[in-house]
């Protein structure tokens, strides 16, 4: 599949919170919360990211190969080509990639659910540095508009990769390990200024 994707991201407080929010205004669950690992390719010397293009295998409740093109700069929404499509075995389109010379830069894991409505994708994303909504649709004003139904503050949105969040909060905190899993994140809490966003969701009241 090649397309143009539009995405952004929400740093969360609650991710329970907001999931309910999808369910009473209606959203499809079309993927529940399953595990994901990540494997980040570059050429030796680096190409595919100084260029800002991405290439990945991912393992979840299929294989998946993508490709992403750069991010267009000065926009509201991350946008980018991407080319994507299903692989029949992970192992061997692993080895297909590692016998073209590609290399192993980053391995990243996640659990994911995933929900549609109005023709818009709307994914929890349970990373090892914190909680994540991301909102993907055919244009910023109809990702605007969802993030408004889900009290989602629009000047908290983030348009950067949760590598590029992960490089930011390595900068911040000194940390020497290349992969972002659960296992290397297990005594770290991250604090959102350390990753450079802002929460965009609003704390609960309790009820009286």
């Amino acid at each position: 599949m090649v397309e143009q994707e539009l995405e952004v991201k929400f740093y969360l407080r609650d991710l329970s919170a907001l999931e309910r929010k999808l369910k009473d205004i209606g959203a499809n669950l079309v993927q529940p919360r399953v595990f994901e690992i990540n494997l980040r390719y570059d050429t030796q010397d680096g190409e595919l990211t100084r260029w800002g293009r991405v290439l990945r295998l991912r393992q979840d409740a299929q294989a998946v190969l993508t490709y992403k093109g750069p991010s267009q700069p000065g926009q509201d929404v991350n946008i980018r080509q991407e080319i994507e499509f299903n692989v029949s075995d992970f192992t061997a389109a692993r080895h297909l990639l590692e016998a073209l010379g590609y290399v192993i830069v980053v391995t990243y894991e996640k659990y994911r659910t995933t929900y549609t409505l109005d023709n818009l994708e709307i994914v929890l994303d349970e990373m090892p540095f914190g909680y994540f909504a991301e909102i993907e649709g055919p244009d910023a004003a109809s990702i605007q508009e969802m993030a408004g139904k889900l009290d989602l503050d629009w000047g908290a949105r983030c348009t950067d990769s949760y590598l590029a969040i992960f490089r930011t909060m390595k900068e911040n905190r000194g940390i020497t390990f290349r992969d972002l899993t659960f296992a290397n994140f297990s005594q770290i809490q991250a604090k959102p200024e350390e990753l450079g966003v802002k929460m965009a969701d609003h704390p609960q009241q309790p009820t009286p």
